[in-house]
């Protein structure tokens, strides 16, 4: 009889023990459906401005084009708020050479900009970048690891990268491959192109506004004396007045949400418009195009 209630006893205490591991997944299951998925963008710079120089003006030598580099990614992070619509950006990865990794004026504008973070290869004697591709599987890997991402929006298309895919994707990370349309043939390696999750290429079109031909003309358009943060602000608040005023309240409720990024035909109209107003170019004036984004949302946050 003894027996009998020492086997009884054991089998509540299990069950028991069932019942608080069941409690217990269910509890973490819940947690997990609450935490928003996030994704990271990851830019091979030197992909991007050879793809985006030879694609749009028609050379991939960076001293021959202008990148604005700024709009180009917000234009990114606005295109990844529509693919991955019930996600948060962590932040975009920006991966340069440079001699000595000691940032250009360029490479320090960009990492100034919010949610970016640039890192840096170094650049051998002709030019090439080296050790980018390992930094790219680092950050992908690490972060995939430690749960910090579960999409990764990879630029690139060097064959070097399929490790760095095959890294993250081992720790259940899903990653995407973005590419820039080629004129003829292909500027990505095939084995990249089989291992990533899904693929996508941006034309012409997405990166006409982001990159332009030096010329004599472009030089001219710049030649007038530089405007003031302040004068660039002001032009940014005019804008934005026009802007409500042909609207109205209900676009402006559909813009706040995604403070401080615009829309990319938003931000390009913004440009536009404050280039013809200022009679001055902004291409490539990092400084002035954030003055004028501040004074155009200054103004309709004053409004809301």
């Amino acid at each position: 009889m003894n027996d009998d209630f020492a086997g009884t006893d054991a089998l509540a205490a299990l069950s028991a023990r069932m019942d608080r591991t069941n409690e217990l997944l269910q509890r973490m299951l819940a947690e997990v459906a609450k935490t928003p998925s996030t994704h990271a963008i990851f830019v091979d710079a030197g992909y991007l401005y050879a793809a985006a120089g030879r694609l749009v003006a028609g050379t991939e030598d960076r001293r021959a084009f202008d990148l604005d580099a700024e709009g180009l990614i917000e234009a990114l992070i606005d295109r990844a708020r529509t693919i991955f619509a019930d996600s948060r950006l962590l932040r975009v990865y920006w991966y340069d050479g440079a001699r000595r990794r000691i940032h250009t004026a360029e490479q320090q504008s960009i990492a100034e900009l919010p949610d970016v973070k640039v890192r840096l290869g170094n650049l051998n004697a002709n030019n090439q970048q080296k050790g980018v591709d390992s930094l790219i599987r680092s950050d992908l890997e690490s972060l995939a690891r430690h749960r910090a991402i579960s999409d990764a929006s990879l630029i690139g298309g060097d064959e070097d990268l399929v490790s760095a895919v095959e890294a993250a994707q081992g720790y259940g990370a899903r990653v995407h491959l973005w590419g820039i349309e080629a004129p003829e043939g292909r500027n990505q390696a095939e084995p990249l192109l089989w291992e990533v999750d899904s693929q996508r290429t941006f034309d012409l079109e997405f990166f006409k506004p982001y990159v332009s031909r030096r010329t004599a003309a472009s030089y001219e358009a710049s030649a007038g004396a530089r405007p003031t943060r302040e004068d660039v602000r002001f032009v940014g608040a005019q804008i934005a007045a026009q802007w409500l005023g042909a609207r109205g309240r209900e676009a402006l409720a559909d813009l706040l949400p995604g403070h401080p990024y615009l829309p990319g035909p938003v931000d390009q109209d913004l440009l536009v418009e404050a280039e013809g107003l200022l009679q001055y170019s902004l291409r490539g004036q990092a400084d002035l195009r954030r003055a004028l984004r501040d004074g155009f949302w200054g103004h309709l946050q004053a409004q809301y």
